[in-house]
């Protein structure tokens, strides 16, 4: 079980976010993290609760996600903690579910993507750089639903990415 968070505004987003996750903790513990998109995509996250999570201040976007987490794949651990990025760290993703066919979707990306953490959700901003990488005319949006397509179980999604002012979710 996760708790997953998103806004748009004008207002203080890092701490508007961290406000949303403090609402959500008791939808996991384990871990809790914050991703800003402006011109460049500020990630935060940490193991442990949402008070050891230090908002983003330096951070410029108008646009941001959180989430805490409780652990089905992987230990709760930093690296394991949402949200997850791609190769070029300008998407990031966080997710509540299992995504069933993780493990032959990482095989597939591993020769040209590197993974740092062992959960499920890692895949996602992978699939969503390899879609974008492969047809530069794709929006977030439309790498999001050409994923969508390829991913297999129960989830919720909310992914974001620099220099785009929209949060895009998908759920199944």
């Amino acid at each position: 079980m996760c708790g997953i968070t998103g806004y748009i505004g004008t207002d203080d987003t890092g701490a508007i976010v961290h406000q949303g996750l403090k609402n959500l903790e008791y939808r996991g513990y384990d871990s809790a993290g914050i991703a800003i998109a402006g011109e460049s995509l500020t990630v935060q996250k940490t193991e442990g609760e949402v008070g050891e999570l230090s908002v983003p201040t330096h951070a410029d976007g108008m646009v941001g996600i959180g989430h805490t987490r409780w652990s089905t794949h992987g230990e709760p651990t930093a690296p394991n903690a949402h949200p997850h990025t791609d190769c070029t760290e300008s998407v990031a993703v966080v997710h509540n579910g299992i995504i069933e066919n993780y493990e032959a979707l990482k095989t597939e990306l591993r020769d040209q993507h590197v993974f740092t953490s062992d959960t499920d959700t890692e895949v996602i901003p992978h699939l969503i750089e390899a879609e974008l990488a492969a047809d530069p005319e794709l929006d977030l949006l439309d790498a999001v639903q050409a994923v969508e397509d390829r991913l297999e179980g129960s989830y919720a999604i909310c992914a974001v990415r620099e220099s785009d002012d929209r949060i895009v979710v998908a759920r199944r």
